[in-house]
C-alpha cells in the first residue's frame, strides 16, 4: 500500500537508519562543521548557510538529521558576526563543496558523488545559498528556511537557477515576512519551486536551543518547526540528490502541517 505524505512526514521526522559522523571544517583551514554518516560511498552532500547572527551550532539538530538518513552536511562558520557579507558567505559555500566532493571523508570510509551536491540556509544563509546557487552549475537543488533578501538580491539571482527549490516560510516570521521575502524569491525562481508556509512559525523557530541574538532577533527554538522542516528538506534532498523516490509524495502533495502555497513545475517541450 501507497504511502501518504502525512505518513513519509512522520517517518522522515525521526532519526534515520545511519550512525553519525562529526568533523570539523578547519581541518582545511575554514571554520564551520561536517556530519556524515557513519559509512558511505557515492553520497548526496549539502553545504547549508546559518542565518544572521547564529552560529552553526544553532543547528545541529538539523545537521544530524540529515546524515542520519544519508546526507553530508557541511555548515561554513565564517560571517557569523553583524556585518557578515552573505556575497563571502555564498563564496564559502560554495568551498565547503568542495571540501565535500574533493576530500575523502571518515577515514577513507566516506565518499561524496560530485553530482549529488545541494545548498540550503536559514534567513539570510538561505539568501546567500541562492547566491551561490547561481553561480554553481554543480548544485542540483536548494531549500531554504525562512529566506531573507540579501545585497546582491536572493530575487535577482533565483532568476539564474534552473534546478529545483523547496522554500519553507513561517507565518509569525516578523524579521522576514514570507509575502515580501520567500513568496518573492519563489516566484523569481528560474526552474521548478514550491514554497510551503508553516503558520505558526516565527523567524528564529528553525534555530535550536538559546543565543543572546534572540534579544535582537523575533522568535524563539520551536520543536514542531524543527520537525516538520527536517523532514521536508530531507524528503526534499533524498528525491532530488539521492534520487530515491520513495519520498516524492510528501513534495507533491500539500499537509496540513506545511501546506503548498505557490509552486511551478516544469514545462515539458514538444519533440
Amino acid at each position: 500500500m501507497a504511502r501518504t505524505a502525512k505518513h513519509l512526514l512522520d517517518e522522515l521526522a525521526r532519526r534515520g537508519p545511519h550512525q553519525v559522523l562529526r568533523g570539523d571544517l578547519a581541518l582545511v583551514g575554514m571554520p564551520g562543521v561536517v556530519f556524515t554518516p557513519a559509512s558511505g560511498f557515492g553520497l548526496p552532500a549539502v553545504a547549508f548557510g546559518h542565518g544572521w547572527l547564529q552560529p552553526p551550532s544553532r543547528y545541529r539538530g538539523l545537521f544530524r538529521h540529515l546524515a542520519s538518513w544519508g546526507i553530508v552536511t557541511a555548515a561554513p562558520g565564517t560571517h557569523v558576526g553583524p556585518l557578515g557579507s552573505a556575497r563571502l558567505l555564498a563564496a564559502d559555500l560554495r568551498t565547503a563543496l568542495d571540501v565535500c566532493a574533493g576530500v575523502r571523508l571518515g577515514d577513507g570510509a566516506i565518499s561524496v558523488d560530485p553530482d549529488k551536491l545541494g545548498l540550503a540556509g536559514h534567513s539570510t544563509g538561505a539568501g546567500a545559498a541562492v547566491l551561490a546557487a547561481a553561480d554553481d552549475d554543480r548544485v542540483k537543488a536548494v531549500a531554504t528556511l525562512a529566506p531573507a533578501q540579501t545585497k546582491p538580491f536572493a530575487t535577482d539571482a533565483a532568476q539564474r537557477c534552473s534546478m529545483p527549490s523547496l522554500h519553507v516560510v513561517g507565518g509569525n516570521d516578523l524579521v522576514a515576512p514570507p509575502r515580501s521575502h520567500g513568496e518573492l524569491i519563489a516566484q523569481a525562481w528560474g526552474g521548478p519551486t514550491q514554497l510551503r508556509e508553516l503558520p505558526k512559525a516565527s523567524h528564529l523557530g528553525f534555530a535550536e536551543g538559546r543565543h543572546w541574538s534572540g534579544l535582537l532577533v523575533h522568535g524563539k527554538a520551536e520543536h514542531a518547526t524543527h520537525r516538520i522542516s527536517r523532514a521536508l528538506l530531507t524528503a526534499f534532498f533524498l528525491v532530488h540528490l539521492a534520487g530515491d523516490q520513495t519520498y516524492l509524495p510528501l513534495l507533491s502533495e500539500s499537509v496540513k502541517a506545511a501546506p503548498l502555497s505557490y509552486e511551478t513545475v516544469p514545462t515539458l517541450s514538444k519533440d
